[in-house]
């Protein structure tokens, strides 16, 4: 492989390892993908929950490949030692990568770059490279596959074999999310061939085909031949193997061409994802690998999950995943090994409930926010906002290194003015509250508007940059390296990644609920924080926070109605009649007052600032909190 000098250093968590798996599954999962992408560009430190790892490594055999190293907490470097692991930190110590997904893609990106011909380890990014690239806080997906079905079956693998143990929800939710119709960018064209091989029994491709049936004893047996294989298996390894899907040299039938989309028969899927192997099977492969081998041990009697056995089989004949398993001493099981108990009953996952739909009835808008308004009004609730300490206070832009001015990047000069005048609100903000030796964190920092500005107008300060999209946040880098600052880190991760100690928080319009994490993340560490929020119109509730937030809010209104304040707040925008830009204005600020007193219930101090001048941005309020 191209490349192959060690750059970056991955630093992987170890609590202990029971016979093929290391523990916890994050660390393995990582591992995994090395071994399948024999990737040899990372130095891997193994980082133990204790003092010393020599007790729990004694008489374990670890897999050889890739190396592994250890190093204990205290000697990680101090940006990791902010983090979460799994991280990955480059040379030089100041950028971070952190969380399972964000470690993983950047593998994969990795080694790409070092040989651009591997063009099967890119796949694993799947369309448009988006595979778990949403964050967990916001997908459903990756946090599935990220977070609750490793923690899921850790959990599962703890439990005392006397206890009666049933499948995880979490589990089950992978079945049910396997049994939904696939959608892929050309499902239409694909779904037309199935129909058409459904008409016509062309059934001439063969491959080995992984079909499930029940006998007349109710036991589900594995039928690997040369059979007939389903259109889905044929587009599924005609990319793994590097061929076409062979095409109809004719013109599809009139009726085919015809068929509504809606009536054409919907893909199955053959991978967690759909049609094509990506890099959620490789997540997914050694978590299910441990519950299913736990389960055969321990003689649990499972219901019968056909969806994730035939997953768990298709996924063991992908080229390259019998090597790794091999590499990670990894025995796969067989059908037989996996059965169930005659008596059990086939779950019906259709009523299985994941906890991730709202009340239908909660989604619907209806009418304007007047009633709403006049309803809170009428217990005395209205929209505060306090007055700006420093309105005319401006940094000197001409002044200041190119580097740190947004107008010398791609913005038009328009944009550029509002970005400077967004910046002379939170920066002045910040300066009032910040003393030497702060840490201050940018959070959802993007391309670095905000902590480039910090970190060369505090000096004395250590400034963080959090952010989850890499490109931003190279981007930032690039300006930082170009100053020459050397108070300043960053971090590709999702919010919940960062567990470091910090003084003050500022982010600049930080979307929908990433608003309320940033708060919640200031309220732990007890610092200060400056937010100027985005987006109220994706505000929903989530696995962590529920709306409205503050107990006076939810006395008067239901979820259903604060969404409707949460609507309208997005109506600010300059060509909207002016009438209506006030209502929004108003109901930005019954949003952020609600956040402000759900603040407060923590004791802090808090304001609901609008920027000055107004008209720097339609999204112009400030909600500054100070620990009292």
């Amino acid at each position: 492989m191209k490349g192959s000098v060690t750059e970056e250093q991955l630093y992987l968590d170890f609590s202990h390892q029971y016979e093929d798996c290391i523990f916890p599954l994050h660390s393995s999962v990582a591992l995994f993908l090395l071994s399948y992408c024999d990737c040899k560009l990372f130095k891997v430190f193994l980082v133990p929950a204790g003092e010393s790892a020599d007790d729990q490594l004694e008489g374990k055999a670890l897999p050889s490949d890739p190396k592994l190293h250890f190093t204990s907490r205290c000697q990680l470097p101090l940006v990791v030692q902010n983090c979460c692991l799994p991280a990955i930190v480059g040379k030089d110590g100041k950028f971070c990568r952190a969380g399972l997904a964000v470690v993983l893609r950047h593998i994969v990106q990795k080694i790409f770059e070092a040989n651009p011909s591997n063009k099967e380890a890119l796949e694993l990014l799947g369309f448009k490279k988006t595979c778990l690239k949403a964050c967990a806080e916001v997908s459903q997906w990756t946090r599935l596959c990220e977070i609750s079905i490793p923690l899921a079956v850790e959990s599962f693998l703890s439990a005392s074999p006397d206890q009666c143990q049933t499948i995880p929800p979490e589990v089950l939710q992978l079945e049910k999310k396997l049994g939904e119709p696939v959608r892929v960018h050309n499902d239409d064209k694909i779904r037309r061939q199935k129909l058409q091989q459904q008409n016509t029994a062309d059934n001439t491709a063969l491959l080995p085909a992984f079909a499930m049936r029940s006998t007349e004893e109710g036991i589900i047996e594995e039928k690997q031949a040369q059979t007939l294989a389903s259109l889905e298996l044929r587009v599924a390894f005609s990319k793994l193997t590097v061929q076409e899907v062979p095409a109809t040299t004719n013109r599809e039938p009139p009726l085919i061409r015809k068929t509504k989309t809606s009536d054409l028969p919907p893909l199955e899927h053959i991978f967690a994802e759909g049609l094509y192997f990506t890099l959620a099977d490789l997540v997914l492969l050694p978590c299910i690998h441990q519950f299913l081998l736990f389960s055969k041990k321990q003689n649990r009697k499972l219901l019968d999950l056909p969806l994730i056995l035939g997953w768990y089989q298709r996924v063991q004949k992908v080229p390259g995943v019998k090597a790794a398993a091999s590499k990670s001493n990894m025995q796969f099981l067989q059908f037989p090994d996996l059965l169930s108990s005659p008596e059990e009953q086939l779950q019906d996952f259709s009523t299985f409930s994941d906890g991730s739909e709202e009340d239908h009835e909660d989604k619907q808008f209806i009418g304007g926010p007047r009633p709403t308004m006049t309803k809170l009004m009428e217990r005395g609730i209205e929209a505060k906002f306090s007055p700006h300490p420093t309105p005319c206070w401006t940094l000197d832009w001409s002044d200041l290194p190119a580097a740190v001015n947004p107008g010398e990047g791609k913005m038009s000069s328009e944009r550029a003015l509002r970005k400077q005048q967004q910046l002379n609100n939170l920066v002045a903000m910040v300066t009032n509250l910040s003393k030497p030796g702060d840490v201050i964190v940018d959070f959802c920092s993007g391309g670095g508007h905000v902590g480039i500005v910090l970190a060369h107008m505090l000096p004395s300060c250590q400034v963080v940059l959090i952010e989850n999209k890499e490109l931003s946040l190279v981007r930032a880098k690039d300006r930082s390296d170009e100053l020459g600052l050397n108070n300043i880190c960053f971090i590709q991760a999702n919010l919940d990644y960062f567990k470091g100690t910090f003084n003050i928080g500022v982010a600049l319009h930080a979307c929908g609920v990433a608003t309320d994490m940033v708060i919640e993340h200031c309220i732990k560490a007890h610092a200060a924080f400056v937010i100027c929020p985005c987006c109220y119109g994706f505000i929903q509730n989530t696995a962590k926070f529920t709306f409205p937030r503050s107990h006076r809010f939810k006395e008067v209104l239901s979820y259903k109605e604060h969404m409707i304040l949460c609507r309208f707040a997005d109506q600010t925008a300059v060509q909207l009649p002016p009438e209506r830009k006030i209502i929004g204005k108003q109901c930005m600020g019954l949003v952020d007052l609600d956040r402000a007193w759900a603040a407060e219930a923590y004791n802090y101090s808090v304001q609901v600032i609008s920027m000055e001048p107004e008209s720097c941005s339609p999204k112009n309020n400030m909600v500054v909190g100070v620990p009292v």
